[in-house]
């Protein structure tokens, strides 16, 4: 089942195996990768979603609903070089979309079994998936303390010790800029 269908203390004990999954697939080989989804370029598709006007506000968070799409694109481009810095030293193959709906998990043992949807696939900075992973599983958590039990699982799992909230805030404000 997806892993969206679970109910949040389901989620809790197959995301150890959800964030497995996902660093599998951080491990393949970037050089074999064939395709990209590095920060320029979708920094190029946001510019281009934002110059047509044609972001999906369904995907921004409350709080932006209401700013220009221009100054949500500046925001974003402000951080643009420390993010291209960050991305040179971490490239991996992501998923692109590793929300809930994407991961497979058996309902009996609750483990991952697989992820689908590939279509943004391609070598970029792992934090792009990590962020996408952690909000979208927000709606899921009953608690804010089983959201911050998540986050510490999911980066204890990829072996991350210092995770970087603000790297994460950047891809999560990226993103929706880039659905158009």
């Amino acid at each position: 089942v997806p892993a969206a269908d679970l109910s949040g203390a389901d989620l809790l004990k197959a995301w150890p195996s959800m964030g497995q999954q996902l660093g599998a697939v951080h491990s393949l080989s970037v050089d074999q990768c064939p395709f990209e989804r590095r920060l320029s370029r979708m920094f190029g598709r946001a510019v281009d979603v934002v110059s047509r006007n044609a972001v999906n506000p369904d995907f921004l968070p409350d709080e932006d609903k209401s700013t220009p799409q221009l100054d949500l694109l500046a925001r974003v481009e402000r951080e643009l070089p420390v993010r291209l810095d960050q991305e040179r030293t971490d490239m991996v193959v992501c998923h692109g979309d590793p929300c809930m709906p994407n991961f497979m998990v058996d309902p009996k043992t609750l483990q991952c079994t697989g992820l689908i949807d590939l279509g943004r696939l391609g070598t970029a900075d792992r934090y792009a998936d990590l962020a996408l992973m952690i909000a979208n599983a927000e709606e899921n958590w009953a608690a804010p303390d089983e959201a911050e039990r998540a986050f510490a699982v999911l980066f204890n799992v990829l072996g991350i010790e210092a995770p970087d909230r603000e790297r994460l805030a950047f891809y999560l404000r990226l993103d929706p800029l880039t659905w158009g």
